[in-house]
């Protein structure tokens, strides 16, 4: 009995140090990707728009970031639902919200709601997408009176520039490979190349 605990415990510390282990290159290229992609958008808002007025840096990319520079094995991280999550939860969100204007609780309730459900359907599951349509709700009078310009401006410009720092940076070391499937890369090298 003694000698199966420890084992056990001699595994469960193996194991902890294993996780626990820092790999300094892939901080340092999570840094620079999420460093560069954060900063490019907020330094378009910063050129084109008021310093209060936020509208192209929504809360749901910090979320986003952490995803697809950290994390870049993940199905979340994956273009497909970093695009179609954040797009779908912002089209719904801007519906809801103009459906039941008034009644935030139930508009933010349905938004998240719908969303989770619609991003399984089409399987492009991002958790930050929940709250992309949250702040079509949620956000400032000016977020609301974008309507469905918020779909294009902030959500769809912003996770443009998030994947496209994203292909750049996850890629520029043997180590990282991002996107987890390059399918889509071989196909469209076939057809156009």
């Amino acid at each position: 009995m003694k000698q199966k605990i420890r084992k056990h415990y001699r595994m469960a510390r193996y194991i902890m140090y294993k996780e626990t282990l820092v790999d300094a290159k892939e901080h340092i290229w999570t840094f620079i990707g999420s460093f560069v992609g954060i900063g490019l958008i907020g330094f378009l808002n910063s050129q084109y728009i008021t310093a209060y007025d936020n509208l192209f840096m929504i809360g749901s990319f910090g979320a986003s970031a952490v995803l697809i520079y950290g994390v870049i094995n993940s199905p979340f991280s994956q273009p497909r639902n970093l695009l179609g999550g954040h797009i779908i939860s912002a089209i719904i969100g801007v519906t809801i919200h103009k459906l039941i204007p008034n009644e935030l609780w139930l508009s933010s309730a349905l938004t998240v709601s719908l969303s989770i459900v619609c991003m399984q359907i089409t399987k492009t599951l991002h958790p930050p997408g929940g709250a992309t349509g949250l702040i079509a709700n949620i956000g400032s009078a000016k977020i609301q009176q974008l309507g469905y310009w918020y779909v294009l401006s902030p959500v769809a410009s912003g996770v443009t520039i998030l994947l496209l720092t994203a292909l750049i940076f996850n890629n520029m070391t043997a180590a990282r490979s991002y996107p987890k499937n390059k399918t889509w890369y071989k196909v469209w090298k076939r057809r156009y190349r």
